[in-house]
């Protein structure tokens, strides 16, 4: 968990240095932030199809020891379908939360869900959510 929120540190010191407007951000169900597992060289985005609760978006607190959701943000949802790589609109709808059991219903084992936020403020980069 430690190296999780190390490397959640990183990326989110990276965005506010690198791209000085920008704030961290991550999705979550419920409360749980979504991301996870890291390594040096990738991370763990994963949904089970049958997951319950509320998707969302939220800038985030982050500290050695925790991750936590601070405010809601907008966002939109999408589908990459896994065999064709097509990626298709889920709703044309502006998202603060959306119960997670609609999105999975419009999902197959090994497509993603890709989370657009809707302003270039908000860093999001893990964005895409493999469906298992």
């Amino acid at each position: 968990m430690k190296k999780l929120i190390a490397t959640i540190l990183c990326c989110c010191a990276f965005a506010q240095v690198g791209f000085s407007q920008h704030i961290c951000s991550a999705a979550f169900l419920g409360n749980k932030m979504i991301v996870n597992q890291y390594t040096d060289k990738c991370y763990k985005n994963e949904l089970p199809l049958n997951a319950t609760g509320e998707l969302s978006v939220s800038t985030v607190y982050l500290d050695k020891n925790e991750s936590k959701a601070v405010d809601r943000i907008p966002f939109k949802i999408a589908i990459k379908e896994q065999g064709t790589k097509t990626i298709t609109m889920f709703s044309r709808e502006d998202f603060m939360k959306v119960d997670v059991q609609k999105v999975l219903s419009q999902c197959k084992k090994g497509d993603q869900i890709v989370l657009l936020t809707l302003d270039k403020q908000y860093f999001l980069p893990h964005n895409e959510i493999l469906v298992k």
